[in-house]
């Protein structure tokens, strides 16, 4: 038996070609260019190996999932699905937009049954832990229609701040979309996980909720996907929320913190 000792860890442009990041010849121009860093640190030497179970990767600073058993789903929720994989109560839940997966995925975050839209489903439990965190502040944006003829000067109310009954709040952004027939069509951009915050907030300024979904969660669009089906993440969706979560992936959550419930 030799001295010799085989270098632990494997080579990063083997890795990232494994993660579908780009063919290793690719990869390797990636390296010299500097486009690629490790943990932080940029990487330009051809020979760095990396351990792909703890080691964070990243190209042109949009992270990369090198672990290829995990599974990010994005579903356009409907309304009267409770946002749980198994309700006691017996209400339709989760469950049905799973079974076409192997994997046993969860949701990040929740939305009331009455609400529709953006909800992400993953198996990765230390996205989903950082993503539904109430200190992370993921921005989310909503489409409400609510009764009533919504005014400008309401509009700017939502965004200086009012007070509910657990404090004051404020939307990031607000705009008026349309208005017919008495109702209303508002936009609302918050990084709030507040329960039924969107609903309260409306209510506050006497237009109540009729209709709610969301639309946007983080880099995340729902683009055209229709009520009631999921995809699975593009590559450049996936990069993205990785980056946002890693970004501040020291954000330890409270045993019960991790409600939205809009």
């Amino acid at each position: 038996m030799s001295g010799f000792e085989a270098p632990e860890g494997v080579r990063l442009q083997k890795v990232l070609a494994a993660a579908g990041v780009a063919s290793r010849r690719v990869v390797e121009q990636y390296i010299v260019e500097g486009r690629i860093r490790v943990n932080g640190e940029t990487v330009t030497e051809l020979g760095r190996r990396v351990d792909p179970e703890t080691d964070l990767i990243d190209v042109d600073g949009t992270a990369v999932q090198l672990d290829v058993s995990k599974r990010y789903v994005i579903l356009n929720k409907p309304t009267g699905v409770v946002s749980s994989m198994r309700d006691e109560n017996g209400r339709p839940d989760l469950r049905g937009f799973t079974e076409d997966y192997e994997e046993r995925l969860y949701n990040v975050g929740r939305l009331d049954a009455e609400t529709s839209g953006l909800l992400v489903l993953t198996n990765d439990g230390e996205l989903a832990h950082v993503l539904a965190h109430p200190s992370f502040g993921v921005t989310k944006v909503y489409i409400a229609k609510v009764e009533g003829a919504v005014t400008a000067q309401t509009i700017s109310k939502l965004t200086k701040g009012i007070e509910l009954d657990d404090g004051p709040i404020a939307a990031d952004k607000a705009r008026l979309l349309d208005t017919s027939r008495g109702s209303s069509l508002v936009e609302l951009t918050l990084h709030s996980g507040r329960n039924r915050i969107v609903r309260r907030m409306l209510a506050a300024v006497g237009h109540p909720v009729t209709e709610l979904v969301r639309r946007q969660f983080g880099p995340l669009h729902l683009g055209t996907l229709p009520v009631g089906k999921a995809r699975e993440l593009t590559k450049i969706e996936l990069g993205a929320l990785l980056t946002l979560s890693r970004r501040d992936s020291g954000v330890a959550a409270a045993p019960g913190e991790q409600q939205e419930n809009e």
